[in-house]
Parts: C-alpha cells; sequence; structure tokens
C-alpha cells in the first residue's frame, strides 16, 4: 500500500506564466516546468527529502480552471496574510478564515485562473 491516499494532483489552468507568477507570490512555491503528452506542466517542486504529495499547475486542452472538483488544501502560516497576496495578485476570497475546530483553521480563494483553491493553518 502507498504510504499516502493521494500521489498526485493537478490544477488547471489557461495561462501557465500567469499561474506560475501567482502560486510564485502567494505560496513562495517553485516550479520545474516540462511537457507531458501535449500538455504543458509546471511542478511544484518539493523541499529537499520532504515527503507528501506532489503536483503541478496543468495547461492544455483538457484542462479546464473551476470553482468545481476536487478541493485542493494548501498550507499556511498565516491565512489573512495569504489572502491579501492573493487578492494582490489577481486572487479573490470565496471563504473567509473560518475556524474548523480541532483541525485549525480554513479558507478559500480563488486563484488567478479561477480556481477554487483552500488554505489550512493551525493558527
Amino acid at each position: 500500500m502507498h504510504p499516502t491516499p493521494v500521489f498526485y494532483f493537478e490544477i488547471p489552468v489557461s495561462d501557465l506564466a500567469r499561474a506560475m507568477a501567482f502560486y510564485t507570490a502567494v505560496f513562495g512555491l517553485e516550479f520545474e516546468q516540462a511537457e507531458i503528452h501535449g500538455n504543458q506542466m509546471a511542478f511544484f517542486t518539493l523541499a529537499g527529502g520532504t515527503l507528501g504529495v506532489n503536483g503541478a499547475l496543468a495547461q492544455g486542452e483538457i484542462y479546464v480552471p473551476s470553482h468545481n472538483g476536487t478541493l485542493v488544501y494548501i498550507p499556511t502560516d498565516d491565512i489573512e496574510a495569504t489572502l491579501a497576496l492573493a487578492l494582490a495578485y489577481g486572487g479573490c476570497v470565496l471563504f473567509p478564515k473560518t475556524a474548523a475546530g480541532e483541525w485549525g483553521f480554513v479558507a478559500e480563494l480563488e486563484d488567478s485562473e479561477g480556481n477554487r483553491i483552500a488554505l489550512h493553518a493551525n493558527t
């Protein structure tokens, strides 16, 4: 059995350069670009030796940004600061910072491409 229930994810984008700029500015993420099966991909990089699920921003005919479908949660130390950065870089707040009981706090934003993305923080 695999050590995590999810192995990999892809976030659909219409403009890969714009999406990379958004995710770099808002989350401090770095990317490795490649073309796979005729689709442009920007793979999230994991810190050296870090275990976890990895994914990519994906641009291609089959990738359509949406508020519907799977919701990806991205960790942050400061939800309010992350939401402010999202607003500054073309996103919008869909669900404000809200307590999630013993699981900390969550919020949702729309990224530069029109995807619904969730945030999670312990405080």
